[in-house]
């Protein structure tokens, strides 16, 4: 069969569509190039499979639709699939609708997480004709092409039309494999394309990869990817298979720098087998390595350092909020008390913290984000973070957050065009404009002068980290721009 991977222009006032590989869609003012690992091992799966495989990306291409369109138009395809989010998936309809019309033959494909929390809606605002659902949807893509092209048995989590009716194959699971997976075409998926504009990067060519799917906590409220892949369902390749990718990217693909997107690396005796595989390999001078970590991972010292020493060098916290109430009413499974902990054994072995905070719950007040302002303003004058992202809380259908919210009647809209993080969606003690102006704060709160003045002298002493912080200089303005009123 004839299949594109298919990312379709979007074009708004609000800027560029952040949609690959983000757990939180947002549009920016500036370009920002995330790997999309899972669609990437679709793509890689089917091409293995003697499926003629279109890597479509006109968003990352800078395409307009017309020109996108053409491509499409041009292939010929049998299928086209698309992944989407909430706030995107009505324009994401639009563009099947008209699509349809001009390739009446070819089949239309959606998943994501607003698709599994919500599969049957697409099917009533549009002409899709199959939605996946779950985290697995590479196997379930290949698991649908080969029941349309040899008539195989459809997997579980596949919903589809029969006349009607909507019908399904029952819940997905994910009980796959990860281990059976090959590893990524990078070719095929065009990773030229994300390899430079990724403020993860201080090394270029950077990419992506997924040890893990996905957090081996993964119950925080108001993650959506809970549900893609609930917690208890954490699955992990082997470290000897991390190992081999990592090599791969290397010499394949002259990769500097990698971003493990698993929800947070595996620990314990995988990240110890991993550490010591890549200084034994050499690899740890070869490439440098990021990922998502939690303040709880009961990692030591002597953890820290080896990973330090094994080429890691960005850990990704999350921290939300420095009150201990709403770290509960998450779910996040974290005391205020570990945060700054693991901070200080993480820069005391070298490495570079960056932490993700939000604003916009419905039960804090304006002291409770002054709190976590003032929280974060002096991890930054303690030196103990690198870097940070703010953000407005958006809780996406299927998130036991929205359930929580329509409960609550929280909710100020269902339009799902609004679910973009430029405006909050949670009713709150405070205006719009305050919880914008408070975002805008928070990134302002690393403007310490201990802070800027030890960063000089480490751009100082490294010509690479000299560009990287150029970079992210030049990024901070449109950052503030992000969440202007």
């Amino acid at each position: 069969m004839r299949i594109i991977i298919a990312f379709p222009p979007l074009s708004s006032q609000k800027g560029i569509p952040l949609l690959a590989q983000n757990r939180q869609f947002q549009w920016a003012k500036t370009p920002w190039t995330a790997y999309p690992m899972v669609p990437a091992s679709a793509a890689t799966l089917l091409d293995k499979s003697d499926h003629q495989v279109l890597w479509a990306d006109g968003i990352t291409k800078g395409q307009t639709y017309s020109t996108w369109e053409k491509e499409v138009i041009k292939f010929k395809p049998d299928l086209i699939f698309i992944e989407s989010k909430t706030p995107v998936i009505k324009t994401h309809w639009k563009i099947i609708n008209s699509l349809k019309k001009k390739l009446k033959k070819t089949i239309f494909v959606l998943a994501g997480d607003h698709l599994t929390a919500l599969p049957k809606e697409s099917f009533l605002h549009s002409k899709v004709d199959y939605v996946l659902t779950g985290g697995d949807y590479d196997f379930l893509l290949l698991s649908l092409v080969n029941h349309l092209s040899k008539r195989e048995k459809l997997s579980p989590g596949i919903y589809y039309r029969a006349k009607s009716q909507i019908r399904s194959t029952g819940p997905s699971k994910l009980n796959h494999s990860l281990e059976d997976l090959p590893l990524i075409d990078r070719d095929l998926t065009q990773y030229k394309l994300y390899a430079y504009k990724n403020s993860n990067y201080a090394y270029t060519p950077g990419t992506y990869t997924m040890f893990a799917r996905d957090c081996w906590w993964g119950r925080c409220t108001f993650c959506s990817w809970t549900t893609l892949y609930p917690g208890k369902h954490y699955r992990q390749i082997s470290p000897q298979k991390a190992l081999k990718e990592v090599g791969q990217l290397i010499e394949k693909y002259s990769i500097k720098e990698i971003m493990d997107d698993s929800g947070t690396l595996p620990v314990g005796s995988w990240l110890q087998t991993f550490c010591k595989g890549m200084i034994k390999s050499g690899l740890n001078k070869k490439i440098k390595i990021s990922c998502n970590m939690r303040f709880n991972s009961g990692l030591s010292q002597k953890d820290f350092s080896l990973m330090k020493k094994a080429g890691f060098r960005l850990l990704l916290f999350g921290l939300e909020s420095s009150n201990q109430k709403t770290l509960d009413r998450l779910n996040k499974n974290l005391k205020v008390t570990q945060i700054i902990p693991a901070l200080k054994k993480a820069k005391k072995a070298g490495l570079r913290p960056h932490i993700t905070v939000m604003v916009g719950y419905p039960w804090e007040t304006k002291d409770d984000i002054r709190n976590t302002l003032s929280f974060a303003k002096k991890i930054f004058k303690d030196g103990l973070a690198d870097s940070l992202q703010a953000t407005i809380i958006t809780p996406y259908p299927g998130t036991p957050l929205f359930k929580e919210a329509q409960k609550e009647n929280w909710l100020k809209t269902t339009n799902w065009d609004d679910y973009d993080m430029k405006q909050p969606v949670l009713k709150t003690s405070l205006s719009d404009n305050q919880l914008q102006s408070l975002t805008r704060s928070l990134y302002s709160s690393f403007f310490t002068p201990q802070f800027l003045i030890k960063k000089t002298r480490e751009a100082l002493s490294d010509p690479k980290v000299f560009k990287y912080y150029i970079r992210l200089a030049l990024k901070f303005p449109s950052k503030l721009l992000d969440f202007k009123s």
